[in-house]
């Protein structure tokens, strides 16, 4: 529907019949059928699970837990980077009709130790480089079993020994191989309900304290769902799997939708250029998802010219703003048109996606099957016709179950009648794309305007001497907030604020202009791309 004065915008495409199963059963579905083809590889070594293999592990990691006491509804945290164990350690104990908190592996001892009482984790799944660290996240929680990938006995011993001299209680420490082994017998799987939750990732912390979102199986079975229908992919297709499993986009956009539909993915733990760009290359990915920091890389990095990106036929980023002119450059760069897709980790997370040939620059896309949405007044509550900005609002089966142990964040985001409140502020053309305009919370209050971030910054990255650059605001008694730019310069360059400011102020309103720029290395970003505008702000 063309959105209108009044309306609801729905999907022009076609409506999904979302069954009732779990979101395992739907990840599973073509093991048997592809047995020996490739499910995972890892990029830095090629080690490879086929998909006879994943099943297997996934069946095999399912039922040793629920011999050693697992029980329907226990939680179980997952502190790894991207490794082809990441998908079988969740998806095994989603078969046991288990729930996974997803953790940040960059988190220290104390975030993993906030996020684990919180969600009230028993088992955690890390690394034996990461093991001390785990132990030490431990104190204080429910957690009685500590599940090691990787490492020798050597490793293990001396990660326990250090916690141990730290003070801390260590719980049960297995190796993964344990719970891999192949079972004596199969149990009786307990059932699961498309109600019930299977995922607690948490919600950014950047702007404000981070909290738990309670998702279903019918939640994450319609977004793969959904977000396959927006993208269609299949056996023949490679994805590189870069963004983190643990962050929702890259838990329900590459890990979940890629291997239910019978693609390989190809894993790295960790974002550098060359490695993505070699594994392009060397496994002729066909489909990439990123976020706004590699498409700058992209489109800015002279070692991108050293690599053959020829097999690439699908690139998106997503979970944070992309200026139309910086997909524009990395796309004439790399062959592939760049497009944009809108989601956010109360929403499984995917509600908008540009399928291939119906890119509209700067636009975030079209609205995926079966979802609602409607653009607010956030003064009024009324709902907004074409081209006019106001807050977006969504319904529709990827819509979470809830913040856990916080009724009044869910009620404050969760309207009576289903609508989550994004946030963010955006708008609809008269064709249905959503242009996403900023987040409701991070726009500068100058003199009483309202000054959008996201777009000076897409602004500052058209300069030819800015490699990188966020805005945020900075109280002042005047004038409430002022804009303040930091700019990463790109090598080579002396540009000074002075010329930056005035390159600005001679495309915006008055209102909208920098009152300083500060030079920094590096912007500061969430491993999902959002610029941690707090950190800057305390500079």
């Amino acid at each position: 529907m063309d959105p209108s004065p009044g309306q609801v915008v729905t999907s022009a495409l076609p409506p999904l019949d979302i069954p009732s199963i779990s979101l395992a059963a739907l990840v599973l579905r073509h093991v048997a059928r592809l047995g020996d083809r490739a499910a995972l590889v890892e990029a830095a070594t090629g080690r490879t699970l086929s998909y006879r293999e994943f099943g297997a592990q996934v069946e095999a990691f399912a039922a040793n837990l629920l011999a050693r006491g697992a029980r329907k509804g226990e939680v179980l945290g997952v502190l790894l980077p991207n490794l082809p164990e990441y998908p079988v350690v969740f998806h095994g104990t989603v078969r046991a009709a288990g729930v996974v908190t997803t953790i940040n592996p960059s988190y220290t001892a104390r975030e993993v130790n906030s996020q684990l009482l919180d969600s009230g984790a028993t088992r955690l799944v890390a690394t034996a480089a990461g093991l001390e660290a785990a132990i030490l996240a431990a104190i204080g929680t429910r957690v009685h079993e500590i599940v090691v990938v990787g490492g020798d006995a050597v490793a293990i011993a001396a990660a326990v020994a250090a916690a141990r001299h730290a003070g801390a209680p260590v719980p049960a420490i297995t190796a993964l191989e344990v719970l891999l082994r192949k079972p004596a017998k199969l149990p009786d799987w307990p059932a699961v309900a498309p109600d019930d939750l299977v995922a607690l990732p948490y919600s950014s912390g950047t702007t404000g304290v981070s909290k738990g979102v309670m998702l279903t199986h019918r939640n994450l079975v319609a977004n793969v769902m959904q977000v396959n229908g927006a993208v269609p992919i299949g056996d023949s297709d490679v994805l590189m799997a870069v963004l983190p499993f643990f962050h929702i986009y890259g838990l329900t956009v590459m890990m979940n939708a890629g291997l239910s539909s019978g693609a390989t993915l190809v894993t790295m733990p960790r974002f550098d250029l060359e490695g993505f760009l070699r594994a392009h290359q060397e496994h002729r990915i066909t489909h990439t998802y990123v976020a706004p920091p590699i498409v700058v890389a992209l489109a800015k990095h002279p070692m991108v010219d050293q690599f053959d990106l020829g097999s690439l036929r699908f690139m998106l980023s997503g979970a944070a703003p992309l200026s139309a002119e910086l997909a524009a450059e990395a796309s004439r760069r790399i062959g592939v048109e760049i497009v944009q897709g809108y989601g956010m980790t109360e929403l499984s997370p995917v509600t908008h996606f540009t399928p291939a040939g119906k890119n509209r620059p700067g636009s975030a896309g079209l609205t995926v099957a079966n979802t609602e949405c409607r653009i607010v007044d956030p003064a009024s509550g009324a709902t907004l016709g074409a081209d006019v900005d106001g807050e977006l609002q969504i319904r529709g089966p990827q819509v979470m179950k809830g913040y856990l142990n916080n009724a009044a964040a869910t009620a404050a985001t969760l309207d009576a009648e289903g609508w989550l409140h994004t946030g963010d502020i955006a708008h609809f053309d008269a064709d249905g794309y959503l242009f996403i305009v900023d987040r409701l919370k991070e726009l500068i209050k100058y003199k009483g305007f309202q000054v959008p971030p996201a777009e000076l910054e897409a602004l500052l990255l058209t300069h030819p001497a800015v490699a990188d650059a966020a805005v945020v605001g900075i109280p002042d008694d005047e004038a409430g907030e002022l804009p303040v730019g930091f700019v990463v310069r790109k090598p080579g360059s002396d540009v000074d604020a002075a010329t930056l400011q005035a390159f600005v102020a001679g495309q915006v309103a008055h209102y909208k202009q920098l009152r300083r720029i500060h030079f920094i290395d590096a912007v500061p970003k969430s491993t999902s791309g959002k610029i941690l505008r707090r950190q800057l702000r305390a500079r």
